[in-house]
């Protein structure tokens, strides 16, 4: 592959640790993807995942194939089987892909996704999503801020998808907004940040998910001001490069950071247990952010900062549907709309994300409540342990309570 000179420090990191990822060398595929091989399967970074400095980047990479294909590929999740392993819906034994076909019903007030870039068949495509999987038809809609609509940015129409689809699949009955702004300075820019959570608000209440980051930078501590409306919980991705590699907003105070695990399937297809991927989702201890109060009691992790991410869901492996056909993906891009939409149907309705992150770090200092709300992921790398880590956090949800 041929990159800029400017790049080539971040991209050797993101070389280095895909490789970890997937026990392999990673292959050079184009000048515009990052290419590796992981049990037979082919893992493909569009160019809109890969780092750059100054650039927010998304948090997908496609399986086996960036390819159309005509149905849901195999080896992938589903709404209900999701759903089934989190206990959110009633399902069979072993949550097996095939027959775990009920989903959620909940949702209220809003969600609002903030994305890069024009997403012309947004509308179409959810609804083909929705119907295919027996999901509730969506209240969706796309906006941006100003009077100008943004272009459509290469790779960003697949987050767009991904986001949008998984969101609504986890709590239906909310309000979906899209969001879509420029690729200005930071792409999306906090004017979408801002008006996301001004369409939540307005609707009564709810989340906003971002999948997308970028390097910490001292910068940020100004930053954090526009994740604190008292009627909205932010959410964002922690990254697919694995732990010790920052990203942002994931690590603000004010945002619920979500890592990513892998549900490992037994032979006839029923799920086994969850565990971290080493090198997989995202983890890390800020260098800017102090610790916030609600982590007061894991401070034997973190120390004096902010660590994260500060939940987890499963980041491979998901279908979307996206202008007339089917991908299979993976990646945070999917676990933060997930586990936003997951919130959203818990029906709590924290007053703004520290509200919500206090709430989850309260259940992890009460070991009954925390067994009973949500899954601790001790499997996969020598920094998972039991309670909060840096590899999933708190752990994955286990049914609503508690979120």
């Amino acid at each position: 592959m041929t990159h800029s000179s400017g790049i080539l420090k971040v991209l050797a990191l993101t070389i280095l640790v895909v490789g970890i990822l997937f026990a392999v060398t990673p292959v050079p595929a184009t000048a515009q993807t990052l290419e590796t091989v992981f049990n037979g399967h082919r893992i493909i970074y569009p160019e809109s995942s890969i780092p750059h400095p100054g650039r927010h980047h998304t948090n997908y990479f496609y399986v086996d194939s960036d390819q159309p294909a005509p149905q849901p590929p195999s080896g992938v999740e589903t709404p209900g089987s999701v759903a089934c392993v989190y206990q959110l819906v009633s399902g069979p034994a072993g949550c097996p892909v095939s027959t775990s076909t009920a989903v959620p019903t909940g949702g209220w007030g809003a969600i609002a996704i903030v994305d890069a870039g024009d997403y012309p068949s947004a509308a179409s495509d959810l609804a083909a999503f929705s119907s295919y999987y027996g999901i509730p038809s969506a209240d969706f809609t796309v906006t941006w801020p100003g009077s100008k609509k943004p272009p459509v940015y290469s790779g960003w129409e697949t987050e767009e998808a991904l986001d949008i689809e998984w969101a609504h699949a986890m709590a239906p009955q909310a309000k979906l907004y899209l969001v879509e702004t420029v690729q200005e300075n930071t792409d999306p820019t906090w004017q979408g940040v801002l008006l996301a959570a001004k369409l939540v608000a307005e609707a009564g209440g709810g989340v906003v998910s971002m999948s997308w980051g970028d390097p910490e930078q001292s910068q940020e501590l100004s930053w954090d001001k526009y994740f604190t409306n008292n009627k909205v919980v932010f959410f964002a991705a922690a990254g697919d490069s694995g732990l010790g590699v920052s990203i942002y907003p994931g690590a603000s105070p004010n945002v619920v950071a979500v890592g990513g695990t892998y549900f490992n399937r037994s032979q006839n297809g029923n799920f086994v247990d969850e565990v971290y991927y080493s090198g997989g989702g995202g983890g890390d201890l800020s260098p800017y952010e102090p610790r916030p109060a609600y982590q007061n009691g894991v401070a034997n992790v973190v120390g004096t900062h902010r660590g994260y991410p500060d939940v987890a869901s499963d980041f491979c492996c998901a279908p979307i549907y996206l202008d007339g056909a089917w991908y299979s993906v993976g990646g945070t891009s999917w676990a933060s709309p997930t586990f936003a939409g997951i919130v959203n149907a818990a029906g709590h309705k924290a007053k703004g994300s520290v509200a919500e992150l206090t709430k989850m770090y309260n259940e992890l200092a009460n070991p009954t409540q925390y067994a009973d709300d949500f899954n601790d992921i001790t499997q996969g790398s020598s920094e998972c342990g039991v309670g909060f880590d840096k590899c999933s956090g708190i752990g994955s949800a286990k049914t609503y309570a508690g979120k």
